[in-house]
């Protein structure tokens, strides 16, 4: 489901956004997601919609389970743009990022070929790239990107020595997780790249809308426990007594499918608890599913 705004964009935004719709709309069945983010307040999407149009790169800032590669997907998708993605890890290297040489065949010859990754196929085709969890990358993989993130826009590329300038609708959304295990802060070179859109948990009525959108669950009462659960758990957080995985918004929605067919205090068992590494975090989240939840 594309995102349908409840707000008006600027009539040069709104041109933008069309002219790219039309430019994609032979390729947008096979590659774009149709999917949907309810943001926590309406200007997180409406500023990253802007952002992008105008050429910016974002930053979407969240903890774990916020929202974040849900929010990049309902952008690829209202711009009707196709998105190539890269998932940072310590792995991460230049042939991940920008592809590699290959053997090819040809007529019983031999030949070697270049396969674009992500970053080049997205800046030849004018796509929109998503870096998940920038901040996992060694430090020492990123500067390959400098080029690609400042205005410049372009990259030559160590493979084949070809210099790569991106189409002009080109757009780069990258996330990260303060603070997590394994993450490093960005450098300031890095982060003045990009506008930086905060991406909270969503809570209260929102959260309980995304709960009636994407999960089996109807049960009035069980919908709201569920919703007040989640606000518990991010107090929690908030608190340093769970992780943030506790509160992601992925586990909570696995959960209420699971509490359609089985108790709900054994779906949050399988769904959160069981994911927690911490024995006190775990007996932290039972205590407030009992609170909450009949057996």
């Amino acid at each position: 489901m594309i995102y349908t705004q409840s707000f008006t964009l600027p009539e040069t935004i709104e041109t933008i956004v069309k002219k790219r719709r039309e430019m994609f709309k032979s390729e947008i069945n096979e590659q774009v997601e149709y999917t949907a983010y309810t943001p926590a307040h309406e200007s997180i999407i409406y500023d990253a919609i802007i952002a992008l149009a105008l050429g910016k790169n974002v930053l979407l800032k969240g903890p774990t389970g916020s929202g974040k590669t849900k929010l990049a997907e309902t952008l690829s998708a209202f711009f009707g743009q196709p998105m190539h993605s890269i998932n940072c890890s310590i792995d991460l290297d230049a042939e991940a990022m920008l592809g590699f040489k290959t053997i090819q065949q040809t007529n019983g010859q031999a030949t070697i070929e270049f396969i674009p990754g992500p970053v080049i196929q997205a800046m030849t085709k004018g796509h929109l790239l998503y870096i998940d969890e920038i901040n996992m990358a060694k430090p020492e993989t990123l500067p390959i990107l400098n080029g690609v993130l400042d205005y410049r826009k372009m990259i030559t590329n160590p493979f084949t020595a070809e210099v790569v300038k991106a189409k002009p609708t080109f757009g780069v959304i990258a996330a990260i997780n303060e603070g997590y295990v394994g993450t490093v802060p960005l450098n300031e070179a890095l982060k003045n790249r990009f506008v930086v859109i905060d991406v909270p948990y969503v809570q209260g009525e929102a959260l309980k809308r995304i709960l009636q959108q994407q999960t089996k669950l109807t049960n009035e009462t069980l919908l709201n426990r569920f919703v007040t659960l989640s606000a518990d758990l991010i107090v929690q957080v908030k608190q340093g007594y769970v992780s943030e995985e506790a509160a992601s918004i992925r586990a909570l929605i696995d959960a209420c499918d699971l509490a359609v067919y089985i108790p709900p205090r054994r779906a949050i068992e399988r769904a959160i608890v069981e994911k927690l590494e911490d024995d006190r975090e775990k007996a932290a989240v039972r205590n407030l599913a009992e609170t909450l939840f009949d057996e």
